[in-house]
């Protein structure tokens, strides 16, 4: 059910795969085991931020522009 108050890693963490067989199925596994990722946020600048600074575990800043693309489809 689609939901207009949840957050981008809520909306991630439906994405998660214990065989991760896509890049946002392994981004969304990634992100769960990071304690600092930015978990209430709904911004794309900040999260693209925090994820450019901080996210070493995201390979490329296109598989988050395909995930937010799908996020905001979402709501």
């Amino acid at each position: 059910m689609p939901s207009k108050s949840r957050s981008f890693y809520g909306w991630l963490m439906t994405n998660r795969n214990a065989v991760a067989a896509t890049e946002i199925q392994q981004f969304a596994n990634n992100a769960f085991l990071d304690p600092s990722f930015p978990k209430q946020s709904m911004d794309f600048d900040e999260l693209s931020e925090y994820l450019e600074t901080s996210a070493s575990y995201l390979m490329s800043m296109t598989i988050f522009d395909e995930a937010w693309s799908e996020y905001q489809a979402s709501r």
